[in-house]
């Protein structure tokens, strides 16, 4: 499988790049460590077009494809993950969920405003008893002819307090199980929606993660996503396509762990020599490097069959558990080859080891990734896509 990227491509990977480094990382550490949230960066994020990058530009979108936005997410997380996990949700899950399965009503309303950074969206699944178990979901909504009555509770909400749309599930009927639950458009000004405290984490610290409350929540049929029962369908279908996102972030992290250790490695001496001359060093380095070309191509490919409109679910979970795998495991070699300065804030690669663990929690585990491949294996998919 050959990745000859389009000068398109290359372009989107070099605005990213530039606005990472020239925008991101100065603060980037005051944010971390004070949980502030990079309010004025997404904003301008939006406006250069990186927070509805596949969106079609009849609603405000950059019309681009899955690569470009993959490629653009992996720079901008070498530098800030708060930062590119609200680009994630925003155009993978909510833009992507609202374009592909939403009325022209809806994508009238929301998705102009959500393309163009004006608007932040977030997506409303996990609930204090519902995270892998997706299908338990205790938020209801009532018919009540017109509209629906919205109740529950939403945990781990990214871009909670900053979102000005909310997708949530909720269960309309519990006797038809997962094929009862529905996904509803909520605006977060109306009365009843109630945002709780900003989570205090281990990484990913200044990204507006929140619990959500839906009291007696008033929500217009018309802001139904889907039929009635489409619910489910759609957050699997979503989450699918977040989960490419999120590879794309884990891949970035470890891209930027791989790049600091170099630079330091060519710079710092130790018995005379710079420490990428001392085996010890350059064989950790080998392995870093090797690993990232292969989440690479994973990431990529994943991204391709997105573009080609063939079945990515299995690409999307096979480039997730090995992107994130590589994050966590080569974030820490990072702040071994950095020794004792690895170890405090200034020299980076010790948020990129906080920040690389939820890459194998959220938007499903790395043991739900293991899951969906053992049974896209058992379905007959096995390696039929992922011949080269």
């Amino acid at each position: 499988m050959q990745f000859n990227f389009t000068e398109e491509q290359l372009a989107v990977k070099e605005a990213a790049r530039e606005f990472a480094q020239s925008e991101l990382l100065p603060g980037v550490i005051e944010r971390d460590k004070n949980m502030i949230h990079a309010t004025e960066q997404i904003k301008a994020m939006g406006e250069l077009g990186f927070m509805g990058m596949m969106v079609s530009p009849e609603y405000g979108g950059g019309g681009m494809d899955t690569l470009s936005y993959v490629l653009a997410m992996e720079e901008i997380s070498k530098i800030d993950n708060s930062v590119s996990v609200a680009m994630s949700v925003n155009n993978s899950l909510v833009c992507w969920g609202l374009e592909k399965f939403g009325t022209e009503e809806q994508k009238q309303k929301y998705l102009t405003k959500l393309c163009t950074g004006e608007w932040i969206g977030a997506f409303c699944l996990s609930e204090p008893e519902a995270g892998s178990d997706a299908t338990s979901q205790r938020t209801t909504a009532v018919d009540m002819g017109d509209h629906y009555l919205l109740n529950g509770t939403k945990n781990w909400i990214t871009n909670g307090g900053s979102s000005s749309v909310h997708l949530v599930m909720a269960q309309t009927d519990v006797e038809k199980g997962h094929r009862g639950i529905n996904c509803l458009i909520v605006d977060t000004d109306w009365e009843g929606v109630t945002i709780g405290a900003k989570e205090d984490k281990l990484g990913i610290r200044s990204s507006d993660t929140h619990t959500i409350m839906y009291s007696d929540v008033k929500v217009p049929k018309s802001n139904r996503i889907g039929e009635d029962g489409f619910g489910f369908k759609f957050a699997m279908k979503v989450l699918s396509g977040g989960r490419i996102g999120i590879a794309a972030q884990a891949l970035g992290i470890a891209a930027g762990a791989l790049e600091l250790s170099q630079k330091y490695a060519k710079e710092r001496e130790a018995f005379g020599k710079p420490i990428h001359k001392h085996q010890a060093i350059g064989f950790k380095l080998a392995d870093m490097a090797t690993a990232v070309e292969a989440a690479q191509l994973l990431v990529y490919r994943a991204a391709q069959l997105k573009d080609k409109g063939e079945n990515f679910d299995m690409a999307a979970s096979q480039a997730k558990l090995f992107a994130s795998d590589v994050a966590m495991r080569h974030t820490v070699e990072a702040v071994q080859i950095h020794g004792g300065y690895g170890y405090v804030k200034e020299y980076h690669v010790e948020r990129l080891m906080r920040d690389a663990k939820i890459t194998q929690i959220y938007e499903g585990t790395s043991e739900i990734q293991k899951l969906v491949i053992a049974r896209s294996i058992l379905n007959g998919q096995l390696y039929e896509q992922l011949l080269f």
